[in-house]
C-alpha cells in the first residue's frame, strides 16, 4: 500500500499543526511523497506579519504545546519530572504506580510521560526547520526578519538542547531539502560532538542578533541573555566549566540582579518581568497551552489561602519529602514558601495545620502564588520562571569553582543568592570539596520545583545514587530517558534505542 505524506509546517493565523512527524509515519517502502507547499502554497507565510504568527506559533514548544507539558505541573511536564525523580518531590498519588516509578527512575520505552517530549520536540524542530527558509524568502523589514530568523534558531536550539539532555543525541532533520520527505523519516542518530555541535551553532548564530532582553509585550520572548543561559546549561552537564564561566560572564554583563524578595519571582509582582528572571512563560489562565496549573498539584486539598480568601481547588498532589526538607536552615527565608504548617479554613476561622504531625508525606511546596484575579480555581496567569538569574549565578560558582577553586568571585555568586534569597549569613573559608557541595545545597534551597535538580544531580554523578540510596535498583543507564518504542520500532532499525532499554 502506498500513502501520501502532506505534512503542513505552518497555516495562516499562527495555527500550529501537530501532525505526526515523518519518523513516526514513514514505515513504509515506496512511499510517494507529497510536498504540501507545492500544492497548496497559500498555507505558508507571504508577508511580515505572516512572519511574525508563524514565529508566535513556534514559542508553543516552550509548553510543547499543552499546559499539561513544557514547564507545567503535569506529570509529563519537564518541572515535575526534575523533582519526582529525584530527592525533590514524591507524589500523593499512585495512578497506577506511574508516580512510584519516577521517584524508582523505572523507565520504559512504553512510559509516555517520559518520550513524549522526543515526540513533541522533534516536530517543533523541523517545523521550524521548514519555517526557517520561508521566512527568509519574505520581502519584508531586513532587521525583523534576522531578529524572527534568531529567534527561531534559539528556539530550536532550546528545543534540541532539552532533547539531548533526555535522551541524548537525537535524528534531527535540520536539511530542509529533505525536510517531511521519506528521506528524512529514518535518519540514524547523530554522534554526540555533531549533536552539540548543530546545538552551538544554533545558539551563537542567535546570540549574535538577538537584542539583551526583552521586556514589555515582548516579555517572554527568546534574548540573547536567554540562549546565553540555555547554551551555559548545555556546557555544565559537559563539564566544559571555561566555556559555561564565559556565558556567565556575558550574562551578568548585561545587567540581571537578584530580585530583594525571594517570593516576588513567583507571583503577581513578577507578571511584568523583573531584572532577574531572564525568559518566563507569559501566563494566560484561561489558555490551554500558557495556564499555569501549578497550584492544584501542589497544594493540599484543604490549602486555604489567607492572602486573597481562598479561591484555589488543589488536588493534594505532590510534597517535598521530609528528609529533602530537613536540609533546610529553619532561619532560611525561602522556607516561607516551602511549609511544615500550613492554613486551612475551620468552622469559618483560619486554622494552620502542621503536616509533619499529621502524617503527611512531605512539606507543602507553595511556590507560586495566587492568582488575584481568580479567573480559574485550577489554574492563573502567573507567569512560569524558564531562567533567572539566580540559577545563572550558582551554575557561574560551580564552574568557577571546579577550575580554580573557591576564588572571591566564586564566593560573591554563591554568597549574593543566600544572603539576598536566604537570608543567611555569608560562607566563609572552605574548601575546593566543601565549596562544591555548598553549592549543590544552595541550589536546592534556591531552585526547588524550578526544573533544574535532575540535570543538577546526574552532573554531580548523584541522580542513580539517589535512588538505590532510597532502596531502588535502577541501572545506571536512566540517567538517559529511553525513546519511544514506535520511533525505534518504525525506523526498520535506523534509529538505536538507548543502551537499557527493551
Amino acid at each position: 500500500m502506498k500513502r501520501k505524506y502532506i505534512v503542513k509546517s505552518w497555516m495562516k493565523y499562527g495555527v500550529l499543526l501537530l501532525a505526526l512527524s515523518p519518523v513516526f509515519t514513514s514505515c513504509e517502502k515506496n512511499l510517494t511523497y507529497v510536498n504540501q507547499q507545492e500544492l497548496n502554497p497559500e498555507n505558508f507565510p507571504k508577508t511580515e506579519s505572516d512572519a511574525v504568527a508563524a514565529l508566535n506559533a513556534m514559542y508553543s514548544g516552550i509548553m510543547q504545546g499543552s499546559s499539561w507539558s513544557g514547564y507545567g505541573a503535569a506529570q509529563q511536564s519537564i518541572t515535575t519530572q526534575a523533582s519526582q525523580t529525584t530527592d525533590e518531590a514524591i507524589c500523593n498519588w499512585d495512578d497506577a504506580g506511574r508516580w512510584k516509578k519516577l521517584n524508582m527512575l523505572n523507565f520504559d520505552p512504553d512510559f509516555t510521560s517520559l518520550t513524549q517530549h522526543y515526540s513533541d520536540l522533534m516536530r517543533y524542530v523541523s517545523r521550524i526547520t521548514g519555517l526557517i527558509p520561508q521566512i527568509e524568502a519574505i520581502d519584508m523589514n531586513e532587521d525583523k526578519k534576522k531578529q524572527s530568523v534568531a529567534e527561531l534558531k534559539a528556539l530550536r536550539g532550546f528545543f534540541m538542547q532539552i532533547m539531548y539532555l533526555y535522551y541524548g543525541p537525537v535524528p534531527v532533520v535540520l536539511d530542509p531539502a529533505i525536510l517531511n520527505t521519506p528521506e528524512s523519516a529514518a535518519q540514524p542518530r547523530p554522534t554526540k560532538e555533531a549533536m552539540i555541535g548543530y546545538i552551538e551553532k544554533d545558539f551563537k548564530e542567535a546570540i549574535a542578533v538577538l537584542p539583551d532582553k526583552f521586556t514589555g509585550k515582548d516579555l517572554g520572548r527568546f534574548s540573547k541573555a536567554a540562549a546565553l543561559t540555555a547554551l551555559m546549561k548545555l556546557y555544565m552537564q559537559e563539564k566544559r566549566w571555561a566555556d559555561a564561566i564565559e556565558m556567565g560572564k556575558q550574562i551578568k554583563a548585561i545587567g540581571f540582579s537578584l530580585t530583594p524578595k525571594y517570593e516576588d519571582n513567583f507571583n503577581i509582582n513578577a507578571k511584568g518581568g523583573n531584572n532577574e528572571i531572564i525568559l518566563p512563560v507569559v501566563a494566560n489562565a484561561t489558555s490551554s497551552t500558557t495556564a499555569n496549573g501549578y497550584r492544584p498539584h501542589y497544594l493540599p486539598t484543604d490549602y486555604y489561602d489567607v492572602t486573597v480568601g481562598g479561591g484555589d481547588a488543589p488536588w493534594g498532589g505532590y510534597r517535598m519529602p521530609w528528609k529533602t526538607y530537613d536540609k533546610f536552615d529553619q532561619a532560611d527565608y525561602r522556607l516561607k514558601l516551602l511549609l511544615q504548617k500550613y492554613p486551612t479554613m475551620k468552622d469559618g476561622k483560619i486554622v494552620y495545620r502542621d503536616a509533619r504531625a499529621g502524617g503527611d508525606i512531605g512539606a507543602v511546596m507553595d511556590k507560586y502564588g495566587p492568582d488575584p484575579a481568580k479567573v480559574s480555581s485550577t489554574s492563573t496567569s502567573i507567569n512560569m520562571v524558564v531562567f533567572r538569574y539566580a540559577d545563572v549565578a550558582l551554575l557561574h560558582a560551580e564552574a568557577l569553582n571546579e577550575v580554580n577553586g573557591p576564588t572571591a568571585e566564586a564566593y560573591a555568586l554563591l554568597n549574593e543568592v543566600r544572603t539576598v534569597h536566604g537570608k543567611l549569613a555569608p560562607h566563609a573559608g572552605l574548601t575546593k570539596d566543601t565549596f562544591r557541595k555548598a553549592v549543590q545545597d544552595e541550589r536546592l534551597f534556591e531552585l526547588w520545583a524550578e526544573g533544574v535538580r535532575r540535570d543538577d544531580l546526574i552532573r554531580w554523578g548523584q541522580y542513580v545514587q539517589r535512588a538505590k540510596d532510597d532502596g531502588y535498583t535502577p541501572g545506571d543507564h536512566v540517567v538517559l530517558y529511553p525513546l519511544p518504542r514506535a520511533a525505534v520500532n518504525q525506523s526498520n532499525g535506523v534509529i538505536k534505542q538507548n543502551p537499557g532499554y527493551n
